[in-house]
């Protein structure tokens, strides 16, 4: 390989010159930090390591943050890999003589030792690389030595056995100073690892970049893994049970990834079953760590680690749920008793599965946090497919009465053992995931779609016969029937006809309409109506039979409707409680019917107009009946939407649907105003609906045909729109006093009117978005971005986006327009001498920068809107002079401290170009004043003539002039391109151009500086601090520019961001960035007595005594360091 060569080639350079093949080595460690400096033989010769990484690190060129090993691409990758691969190449072909000189590997351990401790993170990181991978080359080494040991002991051994005669002295001492040697090698690689060890590793793998920390703990697992013997003990592993704690998911798999090589081999289980005791399932949440679960013994997991691992099954994460029901399988469910292998081919409630699937039942219903049937199912598929695919067993335990001595199923089971069987149908029939796990729906294989075809074949011919018996025996249990209704959407329809099902088709629906007949519940009506859906197939011949069915069942729906509404909206009679449940329990009916089927035949507008105009005429209503009304009306414009879109509509067709959608728009306007807040609730939901269906949108993909059809509301609709938002949706948690069954401290109850309040909300931002109404009304909702931030920030949010990507200068209007309601709201409460420090005041501050950051970073793209928002703030704050005269500040003067938060949004030319646009509102005493009141003059005019790289400057209220302190926002980095001098675009000059002798003056060209380092602000002195922060500009004119002032400003910040560059990337080698506390720490290395444990590497069977050996770096007791907070004591 290249590699091979060139070590090869090093190797011959070395052997001729060993200080210039040392010289390029150490330099080819610096350069592969991505450092251009290079160590000269000079600096080799007479410097310290720490002296050359000293010299190096202030050659090192930071400014891109970027090394070899951070960088993306395939080439880089490649660097990594041949990186690590040179290193092992290196130690292998200098292994039996090079590495003994006690030349070149010590040189090498010494500058990666001191690399390794470099402020700099890309040496501290390339060499801590470099270190790991030379120890793990060494640890190979010393197997090699152990295994060789080993071979001539037993040579020696069998040499020194045999009878005199036959025995070759000369070869006993060929092999005593054979294994002398390799004994004097194994010591010189000991001695070499434990300066690795001490010297890197126990300081890296708790480095302040995770990166770093990872290569430590990946490589410690290879080392146990390889040399088991020596490193697979409690003195290392404590190292891999600590990092488990890690902060970073990428460390933490890290470890579990070492971990799961080393339990996956079973011969290595008793070494790691003081560890386990310890350090068990610390972190649950890894696939790995799940894997692991599966070869640690019985005895070292407890009930309640087990309960804990059993909960994984509803995780999110589909591998992590999958792993933790391998686990649950085979705890709960992989064994069988000795009785059942008699009974192995029986069947239904006989069956083995039946005590399997009652247990699966028992779990579900016991793990009370979760209520999610299909997770369980899903995450059990693929190991207890058999199990969850016996669906005979699972019908018999529904409908055979239970066998001699057997306990029958609890309501409770029944109702979870239909709830799982439902999800194993789904499962089965659609082949994908549940809601929430995947990224969606996938091929399938040809093997799979077999399947699929199968499973639903199976589940048809049992079920369109067992159906129609499980729902007579639930009829009247609403949750059962919900879901047992389901089944037939994943039935292969065709079977009906080909088995010869049709009486078992008929009975079913006799039971669908016997359901109907007898629940008023929602979810069992709309299941109810799902299911004649599913049925109502034309491509199968049981059509016409289904078809007939449903119609007689609208038939006498729509006819019991139309009698009881006339005898309920009789005058002079009022109707009593007995006809508002039959009346509404009907409309239920034919409503959730509606939302699936077109009844359109039975013309069903007409009875409800009549019976909501009654309830605005009379106003005693009941809200439930007006509520579905509502929504059964919404389903008829629908209906008759989609009638007149896809077939040829005649004009009159159309005409009738735009009268009958804007009569309905006003029916729903009135009852926006209703008292039941419900009936308001149903009423602004569905106007936001039809609103944005009949919006100018209903005219894309060429139906122009239905220009008639669009409705644009009103400028009072849209007022009542809002009010509605503004009163129902930004109100306290404890203002809503409409949550379920009045359990205002009931959490679910608070969470589930947030989420309704938030879908309020989107609904009227959606119109706000596609221009269905005005953008300026969204000024309302904007101005609520702060107060509401954790309830809907993300839904304004994204609505100031889609709104700037429609109109940006009309988006900029409507953001000040909110700033300037929030002023005037203000001013209203507290009058217009409100203290500027207060905290109304600097909410409003806080809102403007926030909106200011929203406009991105581009200022070209946001130039026009950004002057246009200038604009109007500055019309709106000399808006309203002050009625005492010039001499005091116009009323709403305060409000330009509010707009000075946008003004580094501005471009250069644009600041002077507003700059002059506010001199127009100004006389000449307005720029002599320099009391408290002009502070929000003075600063925004400061704000407009700073620099471009150093913006706004923000004077805190409430202080005087001569001691105002000056804030400096945070400068802006420059590009580095080159930037071509802009000029003021005649459409912003448009509206600046009031008077025709006031031209904008001509910006003086600022020099080209070609370095893309951050300019400083210029410092102001104290003696300039007063005219410096207000000055005087009685001329219009730009003052000249100080070059050199520039430059000392852009060393002065080299200098500084150097500086700071390295405070930033200095590690704490101390910190303790892993564990939670010390007393955790404590408690898990309690009973681990590692100062009692030899950690030497592992005598060979003639291992002689090394007394004269260096302290071991391996001893868990000479790397205690009490200073460290998470070692015991």
């Amino acid at each position: 390989t290249c590699c091979q060569s060139v070590v090869d080639d090093w190797i011959e350079s070395y052997k001729h010159d060993r200080d210039t093949a040392l010289l390029d080595l150490i330099n080819f460690f610096i350069q592969c930090s991505g450092c251009k400096g290079v160590v000269t033989a000079e600096m080799f010769r007479h410097m310290q390591n720490s002296e050359i990484i000293r010299k190096m690190t202030e050659e090192f060129d930071e400014d891109s943050g970027d090394y070899p090993l951070t960088m993306a691409g395939p080439q880089w990758k490649k660097f990594k890999s041949s990186f690590c691969e040179f290193i092992g190449v290196l130690v292998r072909q200098c292994q039996y003589s090079i590495i003994y000189d006690e030349y070149m590997m010590d040189t090498v351990i010494s500058l990666l030792t001191g690399l390794s401790d470099s402020q700099v993170r890309a040496f501290r990181h390339t060499s801590t690389l470099a270190a790991m991978k030379l120890m793990t080359a060494l640890v190979n080494v010393a197997l090699n030595l152990s295994i060789n040991m080993d071979n001539t002991q037993r040579q020696y051994e069998a040499e020194r056995n045999k009878i005199i005669g036959k025995r070759a002295n000369d070869r006993l001492e060929l092999l005593l100073q054979k294994r002398k040697e390799l004994q004097e090698n194994q010591d010189e690689i000991e001695n070499m690892m434990n300066a690795i060890f001490k010297g890197v590793f126990v300081h890296r793998y708790r480095d302040a970049i995770a990166e770093i920390r990872a290569i430590c703990i990946e490589e410690i697992g290879i080392w146990m893994k390889m040399y088991s013997d020596a490193f697979l003990n409690d003195s290392y592993l404590k190292y891999v049970g600590w990092t488990m704690h890690d902060k970073q998911g990428e460390v933490r798999l890290k470890c579990l990834t070492a971990l799961q090589g080393l339990y996956y081999n079973k011969e290595l289980n008793s070494k790691l079953e003081l560890f386990t005791s310890r350090f068990k399932v610390i972190d649950i949440t890894f696939l790995s760590s799940l894997k692991i679960l599966s070869f640690v013994s019985e005895e070292v997991l407890t009930a309640e680690d087990c309960e804990n691992v059993y909960h994984l099954v509803y995780s999110a994460h589909r591998p992590v749920a999958v792993a933790a029901g391998e686990f649950l399988y085979k705890k709960l469910f992989s064994r069988r008793d000795p009785e059942d292998d008699g009974i192995l081919k029986r069947r239904g409630r006989q069956s083995p599965n039946a005590n399997l699937v009652k247990t699966l039942v028992f779990f579900f219903l016991e793990s009370e946090l979760h209520e999610h049937a299909a997770y369980l199912v899903d995450s059990m598929w693929d190991c207890a497919t058999d199990l969850l695919k016996d669906w005979e067993c699972m019908n018999s335990l529904l409908l055979e009465e239970p066998l001699n001595g057997e306990e029958p199923l609890t309501d409770r089971q029944e109702s979870a053992l239909i709830e799982i069987m439902l999800c194993t149908i789904r499962q089965a029939a659609e082949c994908h995931p549940p809601v929430g796990r995947g990224t969606g729906k996938r091929v399938l294989t040809a093997k799979e779609k077999k399947t699929q075809l199968d499973d639903r074949t199976k589940i048809t011919e049992l079920f369109a016969v067992a159906l129609p018996q499980l729902l007579a025996k639930y009829s009247v249990d609403a949750e059962k029937v919900t879901n047992l209704l389901q089944l037939p959407q994943y039935f292969d329809l065709e079977i009906y006809t080909t088995g010869r099902l049709e009486k078992h088709l008929d009975a079913l629906l006799r039971q669908i309409r016997d359901i109907v007949e007898k629940h008023t519940d929602i979810d069992v009506l709309e299941a109810c109506s799902k299911t004649y859906h599913a049925l109502c197939n034309e491509e199968f011949t049981i059509f016409n039979r289904v078809d007939i069915a449903r119609s007689q069942l609208i038939d006498e729906l729509a006819d019991k409707f139309n009698r009881l509404l006339e005898d309920f909206l009789q005058e002079g009679e009022e109707p009593d409680e007995d006809d508002a449940y039959q009346v509404l329990s009907t409309l239920k009916r034919i409503t959730a019917f509606h939302n699936a089927h077109d009844l359109s035949r039975w013309d069903l507008f007409g009875c409800n107009y009549k019976l909501l105009k009654t309830g605005i005429e009379n106003g005693d209503m009941p809200e439930q009946i007006v509520i579905h009304a509502l929504q059964c009306t919404h389903y008829v414009i629908l209906w008759q939407l989609a009638k007149v879109t896809e077939s040829s509509s005649t004009k009159e067709d159309l005409l009738r649907l735009k009268k009958q959608m804007r009569v309905f728009c006003q029916i729903c306007q009135h009852y926006l105003t209703n008292v039941n807040t419900a009936v308001k609730e149903q009423a602004f939901t569905i106007l936001c609906d039809v609103l944005m269906i009949f919006s100018h949108q209903i005219m894309t993909g060429g139906r122009d045909m239905l220009e008639p059809l669009v409705y644009t509301p009103d400028s009072s609709l849209q007022s009542e729109l809002l009010s509605f938002i503004l009163d129902h949706v930004f109100i306290d948690q404890d203002d809503d006093n409409n949550s379920a069954d009045g359990q205002q401290d009931d959490e679910a109850s608070k969470i589930e009117a947030l989420h309704k309040r938030r879908n309020l909300l989107a609904a009227f931002c959606k119109l706000i978005v596609y221009t269905v109404v005005e953008m300026n009304t969204a000024a309302d909702i904007f101005k609520q971005y702060m107060k509401y931030y954790n309830d809907y920030g993300d839904i304004i949010k994204e609505t100031m986006s889609k709104t700037r990507q429609i109109d940006k200068i009309q988006c900029a209007k409507t953001l000040i327009l909110s700033l300037q309601q929030l002023f005037n709201e203000m001013i209203q409460e507290n009058g217009y001498n409100f203290d500027r420090s207060s905290p109304t005041f600097s909410g409003i501050k806080e809102l403007a920068r926030r909106f200011a950051l929203t406009f991105g970073l581009d200022q070209l793209k946001t130039r026009e809107a950004i002057a246009m928002l200038h604009k109007d703030g500055i019309e709106f704050a000399f808006k309203e002079p002050n009625p005492q005269g010039e001499s005091h500040p116009p009323l709403n003067l305060a409000f330009l401290d509010i707009l000075s938060e946008f003004s580094s949004k501005l471009l250069r030319q644009d600041k002077r170009t507003v700059y002059v646009y506010l001199e127009k509102f100004m006389t000449f005493q307005m720029s002599l004043r320099r009391e408290d009141v002009w502070l929000p003059l003075m600063s925004y005019r400061n704000s407009l003539l700073a620099g471009g790289d150093d913006d706004t400057m923000s004077v805190i209220s409430g202080i005087s002039s001569r001691g105002s302190t000056v804030r400096n926002k945070k400068t802006k980095p420059a590009t580095g391109k080159r930037k071509v001098p802009e000029e003021s675009s005649s459409s912003d000059s448009m509206w600046l151009n009031r008077e025709q002798t006031m031209h904008t003056p001509v910006m003086m060209q600022t020099p080209q500086l070609t370095s893309t380092i951050m300019r400083e602000p210029k410092r102001l002195r104290p003696e300039e601090s007063y005219m410096g922060v207000y000055p005087m500009q009685p001329e219009h004119h730009q003052a000249p520019l100080d070059y050199n002032a520039k430059q000392y400003a852009l060393s002065f910040h080299f200098s500084r961001r150097g500086t700071s560059l390295m405070e930033d990337d200095e590690e704490p080698i101390v910190e303790d960035v892993m564990m939670s506390s010390e007393g955790r720490i404590e408690d898990l290395n309690e009973g681990m007595d590692f100062d009692t444990m030899d950690i030497d590497l592992p005598p060979s069977k003639n291992r002689r005594e090394r007394t004269e050996l260096k302290p071991d770096f391996f001893d868990p007791a000479s790397i205690m360091d009490e200073s460290l907070p998470f070692f015991p004591t």
